[in-house]
């Protein structure tokens, strides 16, 4: 079976424009041109275009799918398995938020009580599963899979007092950060107290706490782009912060 580029667009769901896009930046190329000069899509590249919207819809950017998917080997079949492995982890996030909404209905309709463990979990398991699908790898390759299992399990097992006290920290750590990147210093009163409120922040969910692991992970935020863009308030405002960790780790 062979398809134009308005069939494959129809078949797929996906908008003409998006096809030839694809062929651009030469992650979906069409299997010929016709006479007539139209692209002509085969089965090779049905699957192709498959495989390219399922990474799609894991939030994958299409950079990072070229990279993949051109690399040498590339194993479509295991790219599925893979796949099929992250869909049933949303599946299993989303069937926890569905049971934490009707229990919540139940409970102000007084048919159930619901403890504020339960009210808060499938929240706390949606931000383990974007913080795994963002980062997953990186974080378990530099401290390991025990440690990062421990974290989240820490995470999890939060009371609703705990969750609160962390995410007014999270929210603190950036409102004195902007305030401490005016100073210029990062070694002012106003950078080290940005630097203790981000270990305060991370204990909530480390099992335990290291001047080293601290400054690791601080370089970190400067290395990777996903992690600079969360702090990157302002132009070095990430480098701020982490000569401030540096600073704070080495008193």
């Amino acid at each position: 079976m062979e398809y134009t580029v308005q069939k494959l667009a129809k078949l797929a769901g996906v908008s003409t424009r998006t096809l030839r896009y694809y062929d651009e930046i030469d992650i979906l190329k069409p299997a010929r041109m016709n006479s007539s000069g139209y692209r002509i899509y085969g089965q090779t590249e049905v699957d192709r275009l498959q495989q390219i919207l399922f990474y799609r819809e894991l939030g994958v950017s299409l950079e990072n799918i070229k990279m993949i998917m051109n690399t040498p080997g590339f194993d479509s079949t295991k790219a599925l398995k893979d796949h099929r492995e992250k869909l049933l982890e949303k599946r299993k996030q989303l069937d926890l938020l569905i049971e934490n909404v009707n229990k919540t209905i139940s409970l102000k309709e007084g048919r159930i009580e619901m403890t504020d463990k339960e009210k808060f979990e499938g929240f706390k398991k949606k931000l383990i599963d974007e913080n795994e699908e963002k980062y997953g790898e990186e974080i378990r390759n530099k401290y390991g899979n025990e440690t990062i299992d421990q974290s989240n399990a820490k995470f999890m097992n939060m009371t609703q007092d705990q969750y609160e006290r962390f995410t007014k920290l999270e929210k603190q750590v950036i409102e004195t950060l902007v305030e401490a990147f005016a100073t210029g210093d990062p070694s002012s009163e106003l950078a080290q107290k940005t630097a203790d409120l981000h270990k305060q922040w991370l204990t909530f969910t480390w099992k335990e706490y290291s001047k080293e692991a601290h400054a690791g992970l601080a370089q970190m935020y400067v290395d990777d782009e996903r992690f600079k863009s969360y702090y990157e308030k302002q132009p070095g405002m990430t480098e701020f912060l982490r000569d401030a960790i540096d600073i704070y780790t080495k008193k």
